[in-house]
C-alpha cells in the first residue's frame, strides 16, 4: 500500500511563492510508486486547499480561479487516522476530503518554516518531514541562532540585536550602539526572514537609518553586524539527522550587487528553472558556481563546520548552510541556516550523485524514523491531583501546597 503524503505549501510568508515553487518542484520528482501525494495549499491568511490543480503550477497565475475549484481542508483526528476535514461539505459529500500518514512541510520563512507549521502537525501526532519544533524556531532567529553558535565554539561575525521598542524609544541610542561596537560598513537584517528580504549595507549613519527603518518593516527585531567587504559566499547542504549526517558539494552564489539579492537567488535563475523532473533545474542554478572556486581544504573546512551546525542546532532532513569568507583574512564564519531550503537543496546533492527522488525519500524515513523514536517516549504522568478539586476551588482541598 501506498504511503499518503502530504506536501504542505505557501503560508502567511514573504517567501510564499517561492515555497510554491519548491513544493511544485519536489512533487514532479517524488517516486509515484512509493507515495500517494496529496498537495495542499496554505493561503497568505493560513487556509488550506486540496485539489486536483493545486499540484499543477500553471494554475497559480490566477490563485483566486484555483481557489474556487479547489475544497477547503482543515485536519482533524478522526478513527486512528490524520484526516483532511472538508470545511464547507455540500450534502451528500463525505466530511473526511481523505487523510494523511506523513506530511512534508516545504515552506520558506516566518509563521510557516519558523516551527509554527511544525508544532502545530505535532499536535496531531502526525509524522513530518524536517526540523523539529524547536530547531526550526532557532534556525530561523538569526541572531538566537548565533549565539547557540558561539556558545559552542562554531565561527560567526559578532552581531547586535535591537527590539522595535527600542527602536521607537530610542534610535539615536541604537546608532551610538552600532557606531561604537561596530562601526562602518554595517549589514542590517531583519532577525527572522529569508531569500534575502529587507536586507541593507549601511556604510554611514544616513544609510543606518534608513536600512534599519526598512528592515523594522518586515520584523519585529533587527540584527546588525560587520559588513565583510571582500567577501566570499559558500553555501553547503548537510542531510541526516543525530546520530549521522554528511555534507554535500559546496556552492558559489553570484551576485550583482554588494548583497546576494532575491532577484539573484530567484528570478535570474528562475528564468531557467524548471519543474519537470527530466530536467532538476534549482531555482538558482543560473547564478552560482557548483562547485564553489575553493580549495580543498577550504571545501573540508566548511563541510565539517557545517556538520557540526547541524548537530548544534539539532537538526533532521535536510538544511543549507550559508557562509561568508573574508577574503583579506581568509577567515570563515556561519552566516545562517535555512531549514526548509529553496529547492531542498537538491542540486548540491545532484553534484554528489544522488538522485532528487532518492533524495526525497531519504528525508521521509528520516521523518517516519524519528517518529518512531518519539512513540517510544513518555509523554504523561499520571497522578491524582485532580482529586484534591472534588469540592471545587473553594474548600481546604483545593489549596495547592498546603
Amino acid at each position: 500500500m501506498k504511503i499518503k503524503l502530504g506536501v504542505f505549501f505557501g503560508g502567511k510568508s514573504v517567501e510564499h511563492e517561492v515555497s510554491i515553487i519548491t513544493a511544485i518542484q519536489a512533487i514532479e520528482n517524488m517516486d509515484k510508486e512509493k507515495y500517494d501525494i496529496i498537495p495542499i495549499y496554505i493561503t497568505k491568511d493560513n487556509k488550506m486547499y486540496c485539489g486536483e490543480q493545486i499540484g499543477d503550477i500553471k494554475c497559480y497565475k490566477n490563485i483566486d480561479e484555483l481557489l474556487s475549484s479547489s475544497t477547503q481542508v482543515t485536519l482533524a483526528q478522526k478513527d486512528n487516522k490524520v484526516c483532511l476535514i472538508r470545511c464547507d461539505k455540500k450534502m451528500f459529500e463525505n466530511i473526511v476530503y481523505d487523510y494523511i500518514d506523513i506530511a512534508f512541510p516545504i515552506v520558506h520563512g516566518t509563521n510557516v518554516e519558523d516551527g509554527t507549521l511544525q508544532g502545530f502537525l505535532k499536535m496531531f501526532n502526525l509524522p513530518y518531514v524536517g526540523c523539529d519544533v524547536t530547531s526550526s524556531a532557532v534556525g530561523m532567529d538569526k541572531y538566537i541562532f548565533k549565539c547557540l553558535l558561539k556558545d559552542n565554539d562554531i565561527p560567526i561575525i559578532n552581531c547586535k540585536c535591537y527590539t522595535a521598542d527600542q527602536y521607537n524609544a530610542d534610535l539615536n541610542g541604537i546608532i551610538k550602539s552600532i557606531e561604537e561596537s561596530i562601526n562602518y560598513p554595517v549589514i542590517v537584517k531583519p532577525v527572522n526572514l529569508g531569500s534575502s528580504v529587507g536586507i541593507k549595507i549601511a556604510k554611514d549613519r544616513a544609510a543606518l537609518e534608513d536600512a534599519i527603518a526598512n528592515a523594522f518593516t518586515y520584523a519585529k527585531k533587527v540584527l546588525v553586524e560587520r559588513a565583510v567587504m571582500n567577501l566570499k559566499e559558500v553555501n553547503c547542504s548537510v542531510v541526516g539527522d543525530y546520530e549521522e549526517c554528511e555534507a554535500s558539494e559546496c556552492e558559489e552564489p553570484v551576485k550583482t550587487d554588494e548583497i546576494l539579492s532575491f532577484n539573484d537567488k530567484y528570478i535570474s535563475g528562475g528564468k531557467k528553472m524548471g519543474v519537470k523532473s527530466d530536467n532538476e533545474k534549482s531555482m538558482n542554478a543560473g547564478v552560482l558556481k557548483l562547485p564553489a572556486e575553493i580549495s580543498p581544504e577550504m571545501r573540508a573546512k566548511i563541510q565539517d563546520l557545517s556538520k557540526r551546525t547541524f548537530k548544534v542546532l539539532g537538526c533532521t532532513g535536510v538544511v543549507r548552510i550559508d557562509f561568508i569568507i573574508d577574503q583579506d583574512t581568509n577567515d570563515v564564519f556561519v552566516n545562517e541556516i535555512n531549514t526548509i531550503p529553496g529547492s531542498l537543496s537538491f542540486h548540491l546533492w545532484k553534484a554528489t550523485g544522488v538522485k532528487y527522488s532518492n533524495h526525497l525519500d531519504k528525508m521521509i524515513n528520516l521523518a517516519l524514523k524519528r517518529n518512531r523514536e518519539e512513540q517510544n517516549m513518555t509523554f504523561s504522568f499520571d497522578s491524582n491531583i485532580l482529586a484534591g478539586y472534588e469540592n471545587g476551588f473553594g474548600g481546604t482541598k483545593g489549596k495547592l501546597g498546603k
